[in-house]
C-alpha cells in the first residue's frame, strides 16, 4: 500500500477571479487552493481525535 501525498510543496498554477490553483510539487495533483486548506484542517482535527499514546 502506498502512502498517501500530503502535499508538503505546492505552487500556484492558475488564479481566476474567487479561485485560486495550486499543484503539488511532489505528486503532480492539481486542485484549488481552499482544497488545500481543507486538508491541512481535516488533518488537525484527526491528529486531535487520536489518543495519545503512553
Amino acid at each position: 500500500m502506498t502512502a498517501i501525498c500530503k502535499h508538503p510543496i505546492v505552487k500556484i498554477v492558475a488564479r481566476e477571479e474567487d479561485a485560486e490553483f495550486v499543484e503539488c510539487q511532489k505528486c503532480g495533483e492539481v486542485f484549488d487552493s481552499a482544497e488545500f486548506s481543507d486538508i491541512a484542517i481535516e488533518e488537525e482535527e484527526a491528529l486531535a481525535e487520536t489518543p495519545a499514546e503512553d
